[in-house]
């Protein structure tokens, strides 16, 4: 596309479009993308950028990856969609079997699947789960839900309830439920199950990363502490594995990296390696119980019309087939050791904090140049002013990034080569000399 081209589609864009997580008054203009292969994306002006947050999380594998190009064909030239309520196909039968099979193990065993479109999606099914199975046990007082302070769980209104309401969700307080929230922390956590554990009818985790509390890790032996009390206490574990799942962490699922098993485990994101939209939430065999009996009240009445979707299964599929043939998880915890070693001079700059890494996944906080922070503008919370300019930065650089507040970091795909790897450690160290 030429230079006018370029100018014509972003004006039609700017009189169109809304774009998400978007302040249109004072961003920039979206970039205009036109091709993507590999880890890299081709702008209309001619331009490469290398993706280095795998476009939102999602891109597992790479962009235009021919197996899974050629399993969205395949499929589609057979069977493109069916409602799934009162029917069933061969490529999600099959995938419900992959996903079963490739689950955390422990002494819960994941036995059943519900297809849902998104990783918002996938955590309100669970949550819907874990609350009406708590209902049918009989029990009244099991009513609300513990998360963890910086959680982000999706933008649906269950799921923004059990996420944490600031920075993202402040506006809709009024409409969400109310959940018992603690620091990420075992004596916190301990002390806040105990005293509320009567009251639960679930604990959601982010397992080993926060993603967009700004890649805030935290250590196996805490997921195990939650998973050792919940299965003491009858009260059902939900996994968020909606980022991290599928390799991120360094393994195929950071409950598996933990040595946990939940009760109910939501993927997306890395499912379908971003060729389709699809998620999936499993559950234990004791919860799918609790829905089967002779009144169809008793069931779960959730649904989407894209259910099952069977391109997207099929896509999936052939994802699950590349993650076990490369090793996914091996390379993309290559690729983040690579990008932390060309990053460990930082830990001596004085304006950054907490270089840190988990699999794939490598991140630092810029320290603030004043104020209190939070989620204001002008301080160094998500909606500070500074992060479009670290964006911008970043592209200059040949580099899409997208900083969380203060947190700079990378997940990019795993076909990322070396270089791409040190261009984009490049890219973040330019970051730190960037000021508002």
């Amino acid at each position: 596309m030429t230079a006018r081209g370029d100018e014509e589609l972003l004006r039609r864009d700017a009189a169109a479009l809304w774009h998400p997580y978007t302040q249109h008054a004072t961003d920039g203009a979206p970039l205009p993308v036109v091709a993507a292969r590999g880890a890299t994306l081709e702008l209309a002006d001619g331009r490469t950028v290398i993706d280095a947050i795998a476009s939102w999380w999602t891109c597992l594998h790479g962009h235009g990856e021919p197996r899974l190009i050629e399993a969205a064909r395949r499929q589609a030239a057979t069977l493109d969609h069916v409602a799934f309520a009162g029917a069933t196909h061969r490529p999600a039968v099959d995938l419900a079997e992959a996903l079963l099979e490739l689950a955390p193990r422990g002494e819960r065993r994941l036995t059943r699947v519900f297809f849902s479109d998104d990783g918002s999606t996938a955590v309100e099914v669970a949550l819907k789960i874990a609350f009406q199975a708590a209902r049918a046990r009989g029990d009244s007082r099991p009513r609300t839900f513990l998360a963890f302070e910086g959680g982000y769980h999706g933008d649906t209104f269950g799921a923004m309830s059990v996420g944490d309401r600031d920075p993202f969700f402040t506006p809709f307080q009024p409409l969400l439920f109310d959940v018992v929230r603690v620091a990420v922390d075992a004596a916190a956590f301990a002390a806040a199950f105990a005293r509320h554990r009567d009251e639960l009818c679930g604990v959601i985790v982010e397992p080993l990363v926060q993603g967009a509390a700004g890649m805030r890790m935290h250590d196996a032996s805490l997921l195990r502490a939650i998973a050792a009390a919940c299965r003491d206490a009858g009260v059902a574990l939900i996994a968020d594995e909606v980022f991290t799942g599928f390799g991120r962490t360094g393994a195929l699922f950071a409950c598996s990296k933990a040595g946990v098993a939940p009760d109910l485990l939501c993927v997306a994101k890395g499912l379908t390696s971003a060729m389709a939209p699809l998620a999936a939430t499993l559950a234990t065999e004791e919860l799918f119980a609790t829905f089967r009996a002779p009144e169809r009240s008793r069931m779960l009445a959730h649904g989407h019309s894209m259910t099952a979707h069977p391109i997207g299964c099929a896509v999936a599929l052939e994802s699950i087939a590349l993650c076990r043939e490369r090793d996914v998880a091996a390379r993309l915890d290559a690729i983040g050791a690579r990008i932390e070693r060309a990053l460990a001079p930082l830990r001596a700059e004085p304006r950054v904090r907490s270089l840190r890494r988990t699999g794939g996944i490598v991140a630092f906080d810029l320290a603030r140049d004043g104020g209190a922070g939070g989620s204001g503008d002008s301080g160094g919370g998500y909606f500070t002013a500074l992060a479009p300019k670290l964006r911008a930065a970043a592209i200059e650089h040949g580099v899409l990034l997208r900083p969380l507040g203060d947190a700079i970091y990378a997940c990019p795909p795993a076909c990322t080569t070396d270089a791409q790897c040190d261009a984009i450690a490049a890219a973040m160290r330019a970051l730190v000399d960037v000021r508002g």
